[in-house]
């Protein structure tokens, strides 16, 4: 019978070796094995980084869009892959309360701080600093966006930290070296330094005024005096880092704090990690609760105002918001329009069938529109220095941007998906994870409504807000029927601002709109600012994608669009 199976067996007929041929299967792209320079393959942000001024950044900019398009890429699988894990004691017992990441997390961290993405702007003040810096930032988090946290702290601290002279004598060495150094240590032992948060408590979210978590003074109170903190924060972001900002209740009301790992003599800071966060995304990034229980600190600031202070750190997070959900957009459509290039469906391949291209070139004007507006946003904040009308743009303009842009990247994503059907939904690709993602910065920084309070916080508080966003939109005035018809109903939102609260999201989305229709008119490309303004103004555009009119050129949208490999 055995001699019988053998030959059965070697009379099996060769096509039953193999079940099927693969094929019709895009390659990947992105990685060191496919790589994909995520600056020269994108037209649309060269084109912005120059139009903003920030053409001097290319040499720095080309390199590092090959490393994230390339190494980094691959690192970020892995990294997300490998989430944090929390040490709460060492083998003897003593509290360390850290967390450990993998190494794929470090090799990250030390690019990004190489290439100055926490310390550009102010390293390098002058035009274009912020602009080049926010195209490092969204080519980064196209590889990897968890990282972002901590890098986006560690920039957006300085302007807070320099209310206080002597903390920031002290401390902004550290924070703007270009070395990362993520050894366990106190911060004078260290080559460079990060920065984390902690302002949001259980009973409070973004209402920190109702934050009970109370500083008192170990000696004399004030500016620069250390101060003990007890209590806790419900969202402590980043607790790796060395130091963080938090807020507390001084006598004299909310104040703000830095808080370090260490106190002077060495010895740990009583800052106790309760947990990690087990988050929807960000897998990469430790994010935790934690209890101070006489945890050592320095008044940063006047006292009893803690949130003026801090709200210098939070607009410059607010920008990386917008700059971190542009960029998820950019990866998303850069593997859609890559995917239809190559997969064939009833005969032709997707890019070739009319309903596939209004869809992608419906996400490029979104991702383009979403990019535009953050490089513009740097740019006010560029020049807010020396100009009173780019301060008051970048003050009012920076939580418009913050909340539209946000809030359109998961409907983005999700059809991103659907573009590549089921391979979309599955962890091999990067799709699932930049849809974990997409929501995030939504969140971050202040939800929704946070960012329309904020904008009517800032044309009542800040005069002339109002006045210089109107003034940026109508510099485009008159070039574009659909572009004009919509700054006259926006103007006819503040006729009456009786109920503007309740209005308060309608108006905003206004806003957003109508600033990337002047920004796309602006650019000069005229294909790609008709359609935005024929999909996004008129009064018969859709809410779905790939819903953009007759009568325009979307294969041209798309070829401009498409990642050049």
């Amino acid at each position: 019978m055995k001699a019988q199976k053998s030959e059965q067996n070697e009379s099996v007929p060769g096509f039953l070796e193999s079940t099927h041929e693969v094929f019709n299967q895009a390659p990947p792209l992105g990685g060191e094995a496919n790589p994909c320079n995520w600056y020269t393959s994108d037209l649309a942000l060269q084109e912005a980084v120059h139009r903003e001024q920030g053409g001097w950044g290319e040499d720095r900019l080309k390199a590092y869009g090959a490393l994230t398009g390339g190494e980094l890429y691959d690192l970020g699988f892995t990294a997300n892959v490998n989430k944090p894990v929390l040490k709460t004691h060492d083998r003897y017992g003593h509290r360390v309360d850290m967390a450990e990441f993998h190494p794929a997390y470090h090799r990250l961290m030390e690019a990004a701080i190489e290439y100055g993405l926490p310390s550009l702007p102010w390293t390098n003040a002058g035009p274009g600093a912020h602009v080049v810096r926010s195209a490092l930032s969204y080519m980064h988090s196209q590889a990897e966006a968890g990282t972002g946290c901590p890098l986006t702290m560690t920039f957006a601290c300085v302007p807070a930290i320099k209310h206080q002279a002597d903390v920031a004598e002290q401390w902004l060495p550290g924070i703007l070296s270009n070395e990362y150094d993520p050894r366990f240590l106190p911060a004078d032992r260290k080559k460079g330094l990060t920065i984390g948060m902690g302002m949001t408590e259980k009973q409070g979210g973004s209402d920190v005024r109702a934050n009970t978590t109370s500083a008192v003074p170990v000696a004399e109170g004030g500016a620069g005096k250390p101060y003990l903190l007890v209590g806790h924060k419900w969202f402590f972001s980043a607790p790796m880092c060395d130091a963080f900002l938090v807020l507390a209740q001084a006598e004299r009301g909310l104040s703000c704090f830095l808080l370090p790992r260490f106190r002077p003599d060495g010895s740990l800071n009583a800052i106790h990690i309760q947990r990690l966060k087990d988050k929807l995304g960000n897998w990469s990034n430790a994010s935790s609760e934690v209890e101070f229980r006489g945890a050592w600190a320095l008044m940063v600031g006047e006292e009893g105002r803690g949130v003026a202070t801090i709200l210098e750190m939070v607009s410059m997070t607010r920008l990386d918001c917008m700059t971190g959900s542009a960029s998820t957009m950019r990866q998303a459509l850069a593997q859609a329009i890559h995917h239809a290039r190559h997969r064939e469906a009833f005969g032709k391949r997707l890019i070739e069938q009319p309903l596939m291209v209004n869809v992608l070139a419906d996400l490029a004007l979104e991702s383009e529109a979403a990019m535009m507006l953050s490089m513009r946003v740097s740019r006010a904040i560029d020049e807010a220095a020396d100009d009173e009308q780019s301060a008051l743009l970048a003050r009012i303009g920076t939580a418009v941007g913050k909340y539209w842009i946000c809030k359109r990247t998961p409907a983005m994503v999700n059809e991103a998906q659907e573009c590549l059907g089921g391979a979309g939904y599955v962890e091999e690709g990067i799709l699932p994870r930049l849809y974990r993602e997409a929501p995030l910065n939504s969140i971050w920084e202040g939800c929704g409504n946070i960012q329309c309070l904020d904008v009517l916080r800032a044309m009542a508080r800040s005069q002339g807000s109002l006045d210089a966003f109107m003034d940026e939109i109508k510099s485009e005035q008159g070039k574009h029927r659909l572009l004009d018809a919509a700054i006259r109903d926006l103007e006819s939102e503040f006729i009456d601002l009786g109920d503007i609260e309740v209005r308060a999201r309608r108006v905003v989305e206004k806003m957003a709109l109508t600033w990337q229709a002047a920004l796309m008119v602006r650019s000069g490309n005229e294909n790609e600012a008709e359609a935005f303004c024929a999909g996004r103004l008129d009064a018969d555009q859709r809410l779905a994608f790939g819903t953009l009119p007759r009568g325009l050129n979307l294969d041209a949208i798309v070829k401009r669009a498409a990642p050049a490999v």
